[in-house]
């Protein structure tokens, strides 16, 4: 699990992504507002922990950004900003918890791994779907228009990393590195097999979902909604 912290106070993210990465977790840290948002918007996280008073861009105007741009993914509030009414502004923004400072490390751990237990508003179990796709994990089926085709493991693991991070471009390195793993001996070429793969079976269901090639970065899912 990879978690983006984005907090000005060095010395907390320190200690955090210390403790964290001791807990198994990949941690990455931002001490920006402008340059937090850009990392969610164009990374892929399993979760935010986000700073709400920050340098160039206040962390109420990075959630809401993200929101707005159709970032999912669970994002938690650290402040020292504990009235109701704060607590209410964030939740209304889209946080999905607010963490009040000082916090003990233990209360930070259980609210990190209650939010990731959360199933995202638009699964339904094992199913995840995207514009006109239905992507049965445990089958490994997909499915759009009304018909159906079977996904190797492979195929199956990068089309989930895709639609768990729709319309967000993930960059090649860290997409070789979810799932081949950071050991992995995998060739960049291998990569863009699999993208072809997953494109030839969109194809086949005469899905308008397309991986889309963002030169010099990597790719992006995304749907023509005009359709």
């Amino acid at each position: 699990m990879r978690i983006l912290m984005i907090e000005d106070d060095r010395g907390l993210c320190a200690s955090v992504k210390y403790q964290l990465k001791i807990q198994g977790f990949a941690v990455d840290v931002c001490h920006d507002g402008e340059d937090g948002l850009f990392l969610i918007c164009e990374g892929a996280f399993d979760l935010i922990l986000l700073d709400r008073m920050l340098p160039s861009m206040d962390g109420l105007e990075v959630l809401r950004n993200a929101r707005a741009r159709g970032v999912r993914t669970p994002i938690l509030m650290l402040t020292a900003l504990g009235e109701l009414a704060d607590r209410v502004q964030g939740l209304n923004y889209g946080a999905d918890d607010y963490i009040i400072k000082p916090f003990a490390f233990e209360e930070l751990l259980a609210r990190i791994r209650s939010a990731l237990r959360r199933p995202a508003a638009w699964t339904d179990g094992h199913i995840l779907r995207f514009g006109d796709l239905a992507y049965d994990s445990a089958a490994k089926s997909l499915s759009s228009q009304g018909t159906t085709c079977t996904l190797s493991r492979r195929e199956g693991e990068l089309l989930e990393l895709f639609l768990r991070n729709h319309d967000q471009t993930l960059p090649r390195l860290l997409i070789l590195t979810r799932i081949w793993g950071p050991e992995g001996e995998v060739e960049e070429g291998n990569l863009d097999n699999y993208v072809y793969f997953l494109r030839r079976r969109f194809q086949s269901l005469n899905s308008s979902v397309t991986i889309k090639s963002v030169r010099g970065v990597g790719y992006r899912l995304e749907a023509d909604y005009a359709e």
